[in-house]
């Protein structure tokens, strides 16, 4: 079973075929704080509700979170309140390794994903989730986290979560460094697709050492695999700028370790 499978989630996809925005066009209002007012709503806890429970989720008014760039959102050992809904922005989780000064990086989370959840079980957060860049969060009441077709909805994602997780940790367990990156990209562009933004040309809001941190590799050895990606023309490469020029090359190579 490959990487896309694994995470495949049936999105609502955008009626216009037309060009995809980016996840830098995202129109944000302040003043505005319900799902009915949210670009990725579709992708978000109000998708696979009946249509009363739509239209209580949509006439809630949400409390927003700024969360500027390398600020946190919450930090490990934090007491569990809620969970949060990505509106726009980029965030990524990770913890604090005891024989080292760095952070390990276990997940990359944009709009209309959710993050906190792994708290539920223990009423505590296990790990940093911190802005990659400037983010909004929707904040969802734990008291909310009660209401019957919100719990339905979570349970959903929680499960959504729960196989993407471990379906890339697997993957990625047996995988040599062209194949990590090249799962790491399938992944990120499948997802961006899912919820309607232009998935195959985008810019890296990450790190080349989160990259490497996430996939359990060397800056440098990441760095080497994005510069022989690009001089086979599997994908064009400007500093954290990425445009996918041959998906099915990237495929093949996953195809080593998932055929």
């Amino acid at each position: 079973m490959n990487l896309e499978g694994m995470a495949e989630v049936a999105y609502a996809r955008p009626a216009v075929p037309a060009a995809r925005p980016t996840l830098n066009h995202l129109h944000h209002d302040p003043a505005e704080a319900t799902c009915a007012s949210c670009n990725v709503r579709g992708s978000c806890l109000p998708r696979g509700l009946s249509q009363e429970d739509v239209a209580a989720l949509f006439d809630a008014t949400y409390t927003q979170r700024r969360v500027n760039a390398g600020h946190a959102l919450y930090r490990a050992g934090a007491a569990f309140d809620a969970i949060y809904a990505v509106r726009t922005g980029f965030l990524k989780s990770s913890f604090g390794m005891e024989d080292d000064s760095r952070d390990r990086v276990t997940g990359f989370h944009m709009a209309g994903e959710i993050v906190g959840m792994e708290a539920l079980g223990t009423g505590l957060h296990a790990s940093d989730v911190s802005a990659l860049q400037d983010s909004v969060v929707c904040v969802i009441p734990y008291s909310r986290l009660e209401e019957p077709g919100i719990q339905g909805q979570l349970r959903k994602a929680m499960a959504l979560e729960l196989v993407r997780d471990q379906g890339v940790m697997l993957l990625l367990g047996t995988m040599k460094a062209d194949e990590r990156l090249a799962a790491f990209l399938l992944n990120l562009s499948q997802r961006l697709r899912a919820r309607g933004f232009e998935s195959s040309d985008f810019h890296l809001p990450m790190s080349r050492a989160d990259i490497a941190s996430y996939l359990g590799l060397q800056i440098e050895t990441v760095s080497r695999a994005f510069s022989r990606f690009h001089s086979e023309g599997f994908v064009r490469v400007r500093q954290k700028h990425i445009r996918i020029n041959d998906l099915a090359a990237l495929r093949a190579v996953m195809a080593k370790v998932t055929a």
